[in-house]
């Protein structure tokens, strides 16, 4: 606590003001002045004031200023009236704004002029008082001696962007041009920081240029600007094209704003290399980095699975003494956890703990990450620490952790964590619910999944597709299709309407069981409801029919998909390469594969095996050779599937000595025979 004089000037108050750092702390100094005897503060001390309110957001101690001010009849000149009427604009009060510009004579002794003009505008600009902003903007070219200037204009370019009328913004810049009041970097920034959020990133850079042409030189801040929203708008080349283009510009310098932009712009359009070209170029130049350079350089490195630059990074932020924030801690322990470097994830989680830099955020990364790599005992005394430690968990925490348990074979402890939280009066989420559901249908317990179903709602927890498609799965893998299609009945009247997987689990499951009339059933109650077949449902209608030998209507439904403009995928492809070569129809399914190549979509190991079986089906065996030569010029490893249809191939066209040549070729591969192996190698040398 500093200790004033008994004699105490202003000068001498404003030197202490100017020396301490904390705002606060400054205004409880100059509220102990205030009430010093024999003192009355200076407009210079009182501007000073002023200004740190606004800077620090106090803005509820300014009217206290301000009365200060009037009760000590202080004169001031027109800067301090405008710092009062800037600070209530920028925090949205046009109403107290407007009081003090009202009563400039009477508070501060100054008339206004077209500064505080001004300010009043762009108080009501920022409080969106358009009608406002005009009345005073006709008041001005009413006043005598008064005259609108650059900043007035700047301040109508400012509402007119706000207002998303970009024409007429333009418009007062092509006005001033022919006025000779010549638009500044203020002007255009205005407009094209309001015309890239509005996601016209062309017509802002249309403006940037007209800038340059003009002989208006940008600033870091329109550069940052046009890049951040290139990036955002995942354009790479234009914003290297403008990263290049400030580079070569003297009179302009990237600042740290323009490097975190570039650097977390670029890590979310996955160019790593260029975000450590950028790393270094700051490394070379010694430019400044703040906590975000070094948040979105982790962030960035983690995502691509760069952990160990990640980490390398992190230790030059420690090293720094830069205030390490605990979503910074957050995003490193996630690098660690997502690639499984636990030792190192408990580790940073002690340092985390000391620094009291945790929160359940961190605890849900942390549990998760351990359950991921099978860690269950340590994740268990994790989730124990919790409420120990002063945490709450939270519905995601919940579902991280029963969907942990889950997935590594815990589903009674999944369980038994469930009613615990239930009798704790708390309920899951949708998530938590659904994984536990989804896993005691994979173990064959339906009847308690449906029981779980039933009684979700009673938790006040709205019945969900994802819970409902989990429970029709485990009905389809047990051969219950009819329940399966009852549930998708009684989704709708719970009022959880079935999705596009709803019908496509119910589709595949009727098409396993040959229920092909049902089928058709089925897709047309999924258009009346308004949904549109996508892959998965055109896949497993294709599959149908060339189940059933129903190729030509396979052939229609395959024209009819690609007339939708969707792609087919690899898999699709092969259940008609499949159709086909079990009818016979081979060169047609050559066909199929060739056009795979120009949708540029990849054939697999299932294609080739495919192709070599249906060959094989009708005694051609040397284009069933071509195609395992053609395999491997592809650059696929055949397994052992392969070499037991080009095997059962060649001893059924009689070519058993080349199959035992095979057969020795997948040894030397290292691919170790089946009991189907050698049951057709057997046959063949007994049929000899």
């Amino acid at each position: 606590m500093v200790v004033l004089p008994k004699s105490l000037s202003p000068k001498h108050l404003l030197k202490l003001l100017k020396s301490e750092k904390n705002p606060r702390a400054a205004f409880t100094l100059f509220d102990t002045a205030t009430r010093h005897p024999n003192y009355a503060h200076s407009p210079v001390v009182f501007h000073h004031i002023l200004r740190r309110l606004a800077d620090a957001r106090m803005v509820t101690q300014v009217s206290r200023v301000v009365d200060l001010i009037k009760s000590q009849e202080c004169k001031c000149d027109e800067d301090v009236a405008l710092s009062v009427i800037k600070t209530y604009g920028k925090n949205s009060m046009p109403d107290q704004a407007l009081d003090v510009f009202q009563r400039m004579s009477e508070i501060f002794g100054c008339e206004p002029g077209i500064r505080s003009y001004n300010s009043l505008l762009s108080a009501f600009v920022e409080a969106r008082e358009w009608d406002k902003v005009e009345s005073l903007f006709a008041y001005i070219e009413t006043v005598p001696g008064l005259k609108a200037n650059l900043q007035t204009y700047n301040v109508l370019i400012k509402m007119s962007c706000k207002k998303k009328q970009f024409e007429k913004a333009k418009g007062v810049l092509s006005w001033l041009w022919e006025e000779g009041l010549k638009p500044d970097v203020f002007s255009y920034s205005n407009v094209i920081n309001e015309v890239v959020k509005a996601g016209d990133l062309d017509d802002a850079l249309k403006l940037f240029d007209e800038m340059s042409e003009r002989g208006v030189a940008a600033d870091v801040t329109c550069y940052n600007i046009l890049i951040d929203g290139f990036l955002k708008g995942r354009d790479y080349n234009k914003a290297m094209e403008l990263w290049e283009r400030l580079l070569e510009d003297v009179s302009v310098y990237p600042n740290v704003k323009t490097h975190n932009i570039m650097i977390s712009g670029l890590s979310k359009c996955g160019r790593v290399d260029d975000c450590l070209k950028i790393w270094e170029r700051m490394k070379e130049n010694e430019r400044e980095k703040d906590l975000f350079t070094y948040s979105s350089m982790i962030h960035g490195l983690c995502g691509v699975g760069s952990v160990d630059q990640a980490e390398s990074v992190f230790k030059e932020l420690v090293e720094s003494k830069v205030f390490i924030d605990v979503v910074t801690y957050n995003t490193m322990l996630d690098g660690f956890c997502r690639c499984g470097e636990i030792k190192k994830s408990l580790e940073l989680w002690r340092v985390m703990e000391n620094k009291n830099s945790v929160n359940t955020v961190s605890y849900n990364i942390l549990i998760k990450g351990l359950l991921e790599y099978g860690k269950i005992d340590e994740a268990t005394m994790i989730w124990k620490l919790m409420p120990a430690k002063g945490y709450t968990a939270d519905n995601i925490t919940y579902g991280i952790y029963i969907h942990g348990l889950c997935v590594n074979g815990y589903v009674n402890k999944a369980l038994e964590v469930m009613k615990e939280v239930e009798s704790r009066g708390k309920h899951l989420d949708v998530y938590a619910y659904s994984s536990i559901i989804n896993f005691l249908c994979k173990e064959r317990r339906l009847e308690e999944a449906s029981g779980l179903v039933k009684e979700i709602s009673k938790h006040g927890v709205e019945l969900n597709p994802h819970v409902c498609n989990a429970l029709m799965s485990g009905l389809i893998r047990d051969s219950r299709v009819s329940d399966a299609s009852f549930l998708l009945r009684e989704m709708a009247k719970s009022g959880c309407r079935p999705t596009v997987v709803s019908y496509n689990i119910l589709i595949d499951g009727l098409r396993k069981a040959g229920n092909f009339g049902e089928t058709s059933a089925v897709v047309r109650e999924m258009l009346e409801n308004g949904w549109k077949p996508d892959l998965r449902t055109y896949s497993s209608l294709l599959g149908g029919l060339c189940h059933d030998g129903k190729i030509d209507l396979a052939l229609d439904l395959w024209n009819q998909f690609l007339k939708t403009g969707q792609k087919p995928d690899v898999t699709m492809h092969n259940i008609l390469i499949h159709g086909l070569c079990s009818v016979g129809k081979i060169d047609d399914a050559i066909q199929v594969v060739a056009e795979m190549e120009r949708r540029n979509c990849v054939a697999n190991l299932v294609t080739y095996n495919t192709l070599m079986e249906g060959c094989f089906s009708v005694k051609d065996s040397n284009s069933a050779t071509v195609i395992w030569g053609y395999m491997y010029k592809k650059g696929w490893q055949p397994d052992i599937i392969s070499y037991n249809i080009l095997l059962s191939g060649l001893c059924m066209c009689g070519r058993v000595r080349h199959a035992i040549e095979f057969f020795d070729d997948a040894r030397r591969h290292g691919i170790a025979p089946t009991v189907v192996t050698w049951d057709i190698l057997v046959r063949a040398v007994v049929n000899c």
